[in-house]
């Protein structure tokens, strides 16, 4: 299996009539629930080998991984061949001790695991750490080394915020590349479908810190889509530094000052390295219905969503790990292409479950996908840590490290505060930014609906980055919709720091 001969027989799919995934379960699988679906486990000692330094592992069919996910292994040389089920690869829990299933069940998906080079010494020579995971529809997740799982990435995303509703594409079989014996990258082929578009997708895997993956995807419409999301990124927003977010939103009662996958959108544009264009969207929960925003990026230099907040204070969860969680970013191949003309669209979805992934983040182009006409794609991810990173463009721009909303009385403060004066401070850190007080920084301001006061830019020798403080009185009436209110800080007409871009 190639790309190209995957890409002739997604072409094929699509000129045919769809036909969805296998869902048919025996009995005692359907009828799971999720700790006894968790109870099962792939045996370790029968991964699949992928050379020296990889191997794979398999997840069994059950609960609501309904849809059978076929996998196959391409050898360096010859044919590929399916990688057939036996129950003896899994340990199946105590619910289901002692039974067995049919050879043509299965697979729901699969993980690969990497023996990292700097492994803590405890470990045991050799030991190889799981690092990625497909599992359900397109989603897959992703991690360097020494972070935990987060945010997903999807192949794609079909109608994401429609009155309609979303229509979800599934990775239907994937074909795990054997690597050279040595060689510290890997590569998967996927077939994807859905009632909409059949696709064939190349992942060429680098994991280490940060972790890489080169995305090429060839896709087939089976009817004009107006709505395709490249590139779509999936996580989590329950609440932040300043509450929940949204105006009268009610507030989290819980003892962690944040719960949070994700705490902001990245955007970057612009086709000179050394002028690039960056926005910060803090996001948003606690709307009363769901949000899309859009970021026009001519040409699309890059987003992501990521998790800036990294400190074990700001969480306080000793399980989750929210400090360690990653971001990822999307980094178009060229200029050109399928990100050439379009915007970067969120989609916020208002939340109180802390499962529930409610931010979509994704590049749609502004041209519908046609039937006869295939859409190539070519992207790079990257897991982000702490920032700055060399994958973001224009490192010398200083980024948004906090967002904090409340009341401008201050000083005499009335009962309840008067929800017509708001102070906005905004929070800068970056190595380009001047390490003491400078008078000629300024903060840099707008907003789209009300006023803004009295802006001031100060140096912070508590953190060595800057502050911006500015007064935002909205408008009377306050419009129903989000106000947004951007700023910056400047050094005459040059920009000192990416856009604060905030939905207030």
């Amino acid at each position: 299996m190639t790309f190209e001969t995957l890409s002739a027989e997604a072409a094929r799919r699509a000129a045919a009539p769809y036909a969805p995934p296998a869902e048919d379960l025996p009995p005692a699988l359907a009828a799971l629930d999720y700790d006894g679906y968790r109870a099962i486990t792939f045996r370790p000692d029968a991964g699949l080998r992928l050379g020296a330094h990889f191997s794979a592992q398999l997840f069994h069919r059950g609960f609501l991984q309904r849809r059978r996910v076929a996998l196959h292994l391409q050898p360096l040389r010859g044919p590929a061949r399916p990688i057939p089920y036996d129950t003896r690869l899994f340990d199946l829990g105590a619910r289901l001790a002692g039974q067995s299933f049919a050879p043509d069940l299965g697979f729901a998906g699969f993980r690969l695991h990497y023996a990292f080079p700097d492994m803590p010494a405890w470990r045991p020579k050799g030991f190889q750490e799981e690092f990625l995971v497909f599992l359900g529809a397109s989603y897959f997740r992703l991690r360097a080394a020494n972070q935990e799982y987060g945010l997903s990435a999807r192949g794609l995303a079909i109608g994401t915020g429609a009155p309609e509703g979303e229509e979800f594409p599934d990775f239907v079989a994937h074909w795990i590349c054997e690597p050279e014996p040595e060689a510290r990258t890997l590569t998967v082929l996927s077939l994807l479908d859905s009632p909409s578009v059949a696709g064939a997708y190349r992942f060429a895997i680098a994991p280490g810190d940060p972790a890489r993956i080169a995305v090429t995807a060839a896709l087939h419409p089976r009817r004009a889509l107006p709505k395709l999301g490249l590139a779509p990124l999936t996580s989590m927003f329950l609440y932040g530094q300043n509450g929940p977010g949204a105006r009268g939103a009610k507030p989290f009662d819980d003892f962690r000052p944040q719960v949070h996958d994700s705490d902001g959108l990245c955007v970057a544009a612009g086709s000179d390295p050394a002028r690039i264009d960056r926005i910060w969207r803090p996001l948003v929960n606690g709307r009363a219905q769901p949000q899309i925003s859009a970021f026009a990026a001519r040409p699309l230099a890059g987003f992501g969503l990521l998790q800036r907040e990294r400190s074990f204070a700001a969480y306080l969860d000793v399980e989750a790990r929210h400090e360690a969680r990653p971001g990822l970013w999307v980094a178009p191949d060229s200029a050109g292409g399928a990100f050439a003309d379009g915007a970067v669209q969120l989609f916020e979805i208002p939340s109180g479950e802390e499962y529930m992934d409610n931010i979509v983040a994704a590049f749609v182009p502004a041209a519908p996908a046609q039937p006869g006409a295939p859409l190539h794609v070519a992207y790079g991810l990257t897991t982000v840590g702490a920032e700055p990173v060399p994958a973001i463009p224009e490192a010398a721009l200083a980024r948004v490290t906090s967002t904090r909303l409340g009341s401008a009385e201050r000083l005499r403060p009335s009962n309840p505060p008067d929800p017509r004066r708001r102070l906005c401070v905004i929070d800068f850190e970056g190595p380009g930014l001047p390490k003491g007080p400078d008078e000629a920084v300024a903060a840099e301001v707008s907003a789209s609906a009300g006023t803004l006061h009295e802006p001031v830019a100060n140096f912070v020798p508590q953190t060595g980055g800057w502050r911006i403080y500015v007064e935002w009185r909205p408008p009377e009436p306050v419009p129903p919709g989000d106000v947004v209110l951007r700023a910056r800080l400047v050094r005459g007409t040059i920009p000192l720091s990416e856009t604060w871009d905030a939905a207030v």
